[in-house]
């Protein structure tokens, strides 16, 4: 005879079992909010305004070419960090072509007002160098191919993972099968898009679109696949008794 194994879902799975991919998914969800608020709070803010926009995903990979990069950050994300007075003595330094023979003027406002996060140990540029400050001078032209590279592996590598995980706890859902499968697989379809973006995005503005659907469509599917199986493991039991 032919045995049939039957399949293992959330709703029979042991109480060991439950609260360590409850445990999982919880941790990994708050790692998600903290990811979002990260974005919010730099590429959120590189128009100067809070929320993401249009401009900011510009801004950020493509960049705002109507001025330089330190300016850019002063009306942008560093909005905050520096008084008026301070951020039009710096700004009109850099309009002047960062001039060394100002810097014993210019110098003290950048060691006061980003000395604190921009040092050797932050990975920042230290922009209380001159040489680093002058650099910021040049037109902003966004992400680095540099900068983008080191970022895209550590996305495509570090995010499939949690996406591996929340569809193999996933699988185990009592679900329609052809939507389980959709919802697998589009998290990852969307995170190649994402990153594909980016780099649309550095060469081609009109492409910051995409980076919106990128992240809205894995997000959404995530979140599916996460209520499903916290529901169907715990939610499930309570109706039974």
């Amino acid at each position: 005879m032919i045995e049939i194994k039957q399949e293992m879902t959330l709703g029979k799975l042991s109480l060991t079992y439950r609260v360590l991919f409850t445990g999982f998914l919880l941790v990994i969800g708050l790692g998600l909010c903290m990811a979002g608020a990260q974005i919010m709070l730099t590429h959120g803010m590189a128009d100067g305004k809070p929320g993401l926009s249009m401009n900011d995903i510009v801004y950020s990979y493509y960049g705002n070419r109507s001025g330089s990069k330190l300016e850019s950050a002063l009306n942008g994300k560093m909005k905050a960090k520096a008084n008026d007075d301070v951020k039009f003595t710096m700004i009109q330094w850099v309009r002047d072509d960062a001039p060394e023979a100002q810097w014993e003027k210019v110098g003290p406002l950048f060691e006061q007002n980003c000395g604190n996060c921009h040092d050797a140990e932050s990975g920042l540029p230290e922009v209380t160098k001159f040489e680093v400050a002058k650099s910021l001078a040049e037109i902003d032209h966004g992400a680095s191919i540099a900068s983008l590279t080191r970022v895209s592996h550590i996305h495509l590598f570090g995010i499939s993972f949690i996406f591996l995980f929340i569809g193999w706890i996933f699988g185990m859902a009592e679900f329609n099968q052809t939507w389980k499968l959709i919802l697998i697989s589009t998290p990852f379809a969307f995170l190649v898009l994402d990153v594909a973006s980016w780099w649309l995005t550095k060469f081609w503005p009109i492409f910051a679109w995409v980076t919106m659907i990128g992240g809205f469509g894995y997000s959404l599917a995530a979140t599916v696949m996460f209520v499903t199986s916290l529901a169907q493991m715990w939610l499930t039991r309570w109706t039974q008794k």
